[in-house]
């Protein structure tokens, strides 16, 4: 076998054992990846190491450092109790909430990645506090952050918007941002119905008024620790400051502060699940750079035709977003083959083509895989949740997300090519 199929064969194999196993995929996906690397590509170790996803990682341990901080020091606590106080008997409505925040936060310019570090840790908090289910929350944070993550002004919609312009698909701005924000509030709304909405719904107009959280008081400290928290957001919002390094500054402040003995901060760090993203991220680099993702797309691509290209584009994108970049690798490759997948099918509207590549492509982003999804299970307080099921849960859904995405793009997405 070529180190392209061994590749192929190595990704399978960690798709089964994280569907099938409680065992840390990170670990199994270094393993195989430094395999078929080394012994089958011959590359050297410094090669294999260099795949590493360092933004991935640094993103992840920052941005939870620096949460992990608020939450020891009771700061989380202190605002997520006024947060489910102001809802009253209405928590059913903090999902939806979330939802549109983490929307609006990504659409004015940051974009989902942004949007889902600073709404996730507080999403979870008042969630899991109005008993909420987590993984509802996890859903719902991470499809409104991807839902506004196609606007003209964030940093990914100019991205798309840019490759599609390239081709001669400008001027579609409204397409674009509408036909991503339909499709991912389709699926929250599917999501707050199946995972345990209306039973929030019931149980919180059921609840007496007394039933509301009393907020314990701000103290100094709770008060310093906000504004960090705030500095540091106006910074990655408005001034497009990396999250993930800041998010080390800022916590790095309020450790010198004595806000959190450092080492009680460094505990609250979710290694295990940055391990899982981390590892596999490594597989994926090693099946891009071998070929494996060529071959891959090209045996998916082959079966088009001008009547189900738009699923078929969607499905395949999803697909390879689940465990790849979508604006890094996805975007990149894909909007600019449109025109000529066009010709070679010998049919096809390109705009629809398009449009269903950037929502297949997105979708799947709630898949733990993806720097998005990595956050919202990393803003999990520990000992709330087994992490390994939802690990495993979100990664059945990201999976879901293809064949939505495909028929969304198959039977709707006409309706957005304006």
């Amino acid at each position: 076998m070529t180190p392209a199929m061994l590749s192929m064969a190595a990704l399978l194999v960690v798709i089964v054992v994280s569907l099938t196993s409680r065992i840390n995929v990170g670990i199994l996906a270094i393993a195989l990846a430094s395999g078929v690397a080394i012994l089958a590509a011959g590359w050297t170790p410094n090669a294999l190491m260099a795949v590493f996803p360092a933004p991935l990682f640094l993103t992840l341990v920052g941005v939870t450092l620096l949460f992990g901080v608020a939450q020891k020091n009771g700061t989380l606590a202190a605002i997520t109790a006024r947060v489910v106080r102001a809802c009253g008997r209405h928590t059913a409505l903090l999902p939806i909430a979330f939802f549109l925040m983490a929307g609006v936060l990504s659409a004015i310019g940051p974009g989902a990645i942004a949007a889902a570090a600073i709404v996730a840790p507080l999403a979870m908090a008042a969630g899991i506090s109005a008993r909420v289910p987590v993984f509802l929350i996890a859903l719902m944070v991470a499809n409104g952050a991807n839902a506004g993550n196609l606007s003209p002004v964030s940093a990914i919609g100019i991205l798309v918007l840019t490759q599609m312009n390239s081709v001669g698909l400008g001027g579609h701005e409204a397409s674009v941002f509408v036909a991503n924000f339909a499709a991912h509030a389709l699926v929250g709304v599917a999501a707050y119905v199946l995972f345990g909405g209306l039973k929030v719904l019931r149980e919180s107009r059921a609840a007496p008024p007394e039933a509301a959280v009393k907020p314990p008081p701000f103290t100094p400290m709770h008060w310093f620790t906000i504004s960090v928290l705030m500095v540091w957001l106006v910074l990655v919002v408005f001034w497009e400051v990396n999250p993930g390094l800041s998010a080390f500054a800022a916590a790095t402040v309020l450790i010198l502060a004595n806000a959190v003995d450092d080492n009680v901060a460094l505990a609250s760090v979710p290694w295990s699940v940055i391990l899982m993203v981390s590892g596999v991220s490594v597989l994926i680099g090693v099946l891009d750079k071998t070929g494996g993702m060529d071959l891959f797309t090209s045996l998916l691509a082959a079966i088009a035709t001008p009547g189900t290209v738009n699923g078929t584009m969607a499905f395949v994108t999803g697909l390879i977003s689940t465990y790849s970049s979508t604006s890094g690798v996805v975007y990149p490759a894909f909007l600019p083959t449109v025109p000529g997948l066009v010709e070679r099918l010998g049919g096809g509207d390109p705009l629809q083509i398009a449009l269903s590549i950037n929502v297949g492509a997105a979708l799947v982003d709630v898949s733990p895989l993806s720097t998005i999804g990595a956050l919202a299970i990393a803003a999990v307080p520990a000992g709330v949740e087994d992490m390994k099921v939802l690990f495993r849960k979100m990664l059945i859904w990201g999976f879901a997300m293809t064949i939505v995405g495909a028929l969304f793009c198959q039977f709707l997405i006409g309706f957005f090519a304006w």
